[in-house]
Formats: structure tokens, C-alpha cells, sequence
């Protein structure tokens, strides 16, 4: 993988690009005038990161449509829970002011952040992400991304995020100390139509959820387990939730209430 910048970048984007570039065990190549494209011939494995002012955008392969971070539905549902409205994921998981919420699948952090708006200032949410190159990208869009909304932004800035695999980090938590964990994997049945997520697809870590896994979930929360599927799947009985159907979506979350 190759990491680069903008063709005249600033101080402060010269040496994110090269912590980037260690942090990754990635070549770091100056910019230049080289297009995307001429930059993902140069490597073998077609990867390629591109540091701007304003974001981190990955490439993979010739597509033209590069992933970054970014708020996306979840900015929706914050503004609504901002209006005193509800969210499904809120009211299912139990989530309150000061409740420790544990994000085994990270992502874009997308749920994280409603979670953290909604567990607020004294609340506490770990975002687990296993792949490194997406839990760079999102690490980066966390801690600097602003959107019009100061308190949003501030949700943002107060998501811890983890790079590793989301069972070790379980089996090192001691028993009780989350409210809720919850999971958000790659789903069996994609939603072919969600564009959003099809460059995520070829970064993200695509197992399947085990047995095990849950268990150390039931240990370490102490309100429930949630897990977000497509709503005809049969992640529900095969891992032990209750399916519970979202009105008007494609998606169910199921929950283990402890």
C-alpha cells in the first residue's frame, strides 16, 4: 500500500501521511502530479491512502469512488434524538445518559456515535475495529471531522477507538464493566442497494459472529446485547437473540436482555 497527500500539502498533513505510512507498514510516496490512478499502478496489492486537509480517502483497485469517513445516516439520527425524538437502537439497547457501551464492530462508527450522543458526556463508548487500515481511516475522521452541530462534533471527539480483534479485547474486560455491547457485522445477506457500504466491503472483517463470542458479551454487560442484522437472517436463532423488527427498513436488531 502507498500513502500520499494533496500535490502541495500543509505541515500538518505531511506528517499525518507519514505517522500513516509507519503505522501502517506502508510506502510513502510524494504526490507530485501523479493521478490516483497512476499512484494504485505503482503497488502491487492496488491500495492506496490519500491524506488531505480535510480528510483520509482510501482506494482500492480502479475504483473511482474512494472511502473517508463520514457521519452519513447516523448525523440524521443524532439531529432527531437532538429534536427529543427516539431511535430505534437507543430504545432497544437501553441506552442512557452515563451508560458504557462497548462497539464490537466499528466500521464507520456510525452506531458509536448515536451512542455516544445519546450516553452523553458521562457516558463511555469503545469502537472495536480488527481491520487496521479502516480502524486508521475512522480513528482519523473521529478525532477530526466537524459538522455545523458543536455537540455532534463533540460525541465524536469522545469515542475511544481500539484497533484489534473484538473477541481478545471481551476476554480481557472484566465482568460487568460495560452496559451494553453491541454488534454491527458485515451482513450474511448484504443490502445490495446500500452504496454507501460497498466500498467498506473490501476492507472489513467479513466473519461470522460465534458462540463464543457472545458469551463474553453476556459476561461483560450488565443491560442487554444487541445485533443488527438484515431482518431475514438467521444470525437471530443461530446466535440466541430476539429478533426485533425496525418498522419501514431492511434491518432487524436482535437483543439479549441480561
Amino acid at each position: 500500500m502507498i500513502v500520499t497527500t494533496t500535490a502541495k500539502p500543509s505541515e500538518r498533513v505531511l506528517a499525518q501521511a507519514v505517522r500513516l505510512s509507519k503505522e501502517l507498514g506502508a510506502s510513502l510516496k510524494t504526490r507530485s502530479n501523479l493521478t490516483v490512478a497512476k499512484l494504485i499502478g505503482m503497488t502491487e496489492d492496488k491500495r492506496l491512502l490519500v491524506v488531505t486537509d480535510s480528510e483520509v480517502r482510501y482506494y482500492e483497485g480502479q475504483s473511482e469512488s474512494p472511502l473517508y469517513f463520514h457521519p452519513s445516516m447516523a448525523f440524521v439520527r443524532v439531529k432527531r434524538l437532538r429534536r427529543g425524538e427516539t431511535d430505534p437502537l437507543i430504545e432497544l439497547s437501553e441506552c442512557e445518559s452515563g451508560s458504557r457501551i462497548i462497539d464490537c464492530t466499528a466500521g464507520l462508527a456510525s452506531d458509536s456515535l448515536v451512542f455516544s450522543y445519546a450516553s452523553g458526556p458521562t457516558g463511555r463508548v469503545t469502537a472495536i475495529e480488527s481491520e487496521p487500515v479502516l480502524y486508521s481511516l475512522v480513528r482519523e475522521g473521529l478525532a477530526s471531522y466537524k459538522t455545523s452541530l458543536p455537540d455532534v462534533d463533540a460525541a465524536m471527539r469522545r469515542i475511544e477507538m481500539i484497533g484489534m480483534n473484538h473477541l481478545d479485547y471481551l476476554r480481557e474486560m472484566p465482568d460487568n464493566s460495560a452496559d451494553i455491547v453491541y454488534f454491527d457485522p458485515m451482513f450474511r445477506m448484504p443490502l445490495h442497494e446500500s452504496s454507501s457500504i460497498a466500498p467498506l466491503r473490501t476492507i472489513a472483517n467479513m466473519d461470522a459472529l460465534t458462540i463464543e463470542v457472545i458469551d463474553e458479551a453476556k459476561r461483560v454487560a450488565t443491560k442487554t446485547v444487541v445485533l443488527k442484522e438484515h431482518q431475514a437472517s438467521d444470525e437471530f436463532a443461530r446466535l440466541g437473540f430476539e429478533r426485533k423488527h425496525v418498522n419501514t427498513s431492511k434491518i432487524a436488531y436482535g437483543v439479549i436482555k441480561l
